[in-house]
């Protein structure tokens, strides 16, 4: 019987010197290599990180946003709003004339205390920001809206909100401003110039005179 035991394991032992050495050999001939060309990589960017481009300003794009697109885009709100005149609350408040007036202006509605903290009215820069992140214009806001991510639907719907009973004056585009600035800047350095060149003219004549009895001699 141990005779026996005594063959087994060494046919076992054998057999796994023979398997260990075929590894080894195997591994001599065949070896992984790499790829000549990797696969693409993917790479996530975040928004707004640098390289990107720069947010155009909400004075700008209401310079050439439209009224009935925005009354389109205002459907995205009509589910919790009205906007007419005397129109009751619902989820959220009555939106008639609201451009203007302070955060949480409408007697009855229970805002949150959130957005009635933030100082200041409804004006253009605020409120395409709240339409932009509401939770982040107003952090604890009631408001489960996640906002409008395209700018230009954000200033449509802006001036249609201010169609409806607000009507205030629209923002100056700032690309409007630099021009003025620009004729401006351009005017003063021609009348700089204008007056050196009236101051240069009299020492001019001056030293012709000076010149002219020397040439007599």
């Amino acid at each position: 019987m141990d005779d026996r035991s005594n063959t087994i394991a060494g046919w076992v032992l054998a057999g796994g010197i023979v398997a260990l050495g075929l590894s080894i050999v195997t591994g001599m001939y065949f070896h992984p290599e790499a790829p000549e060309k990797e696969g693409f990589a993917v790479v996530a960017e975040a928004a707004g990180e640098a390289g990107g481009a720069a947010a155009v300003p909400i004075a700008t794009l209401l310079a050439t946003a439209d009224i009935a697109k925005g009354e389109a885009v205002f459907k995205k709100c009509a589910a919790c709003h009205t906007i007419n005149q005397g129109g009751a609350n619902g989820i959220g408040p009555n939106l008639w004339a609201s451009m203007g007036k302070p955060h949480g202006h409408v007697p009855g509605f229970a805002y949150s205390d959130a957005l009635k903290s933030v100082p200041g009215n409804w004006d253009w820069e605020g409120m395409d920001k709240w339409l932009a992140n509401p939770k982040k214009y107003a952090p604890g806001t009631k408001m489960t809206f996640a906002g409008l991510g395209n700018p230009e639907e954000r200033a449509n719907l802006i001036l249609y909100l201010n169609a409806q009973g607000s009507n205030l004056p629209l923002p100056t585009p700032p690309a409007a401003e630099a021009p003025a600035a620009d004729a401006a800047a351009a005017d003063a350095a021609a009348a700089d110039a204008a007056t050196g060149e009236a101051g240069a003219a009299p020492a001019t004549d001056a030293a012709a005179a000076a010149a002219a009895p020397a040439a007599a001699k």
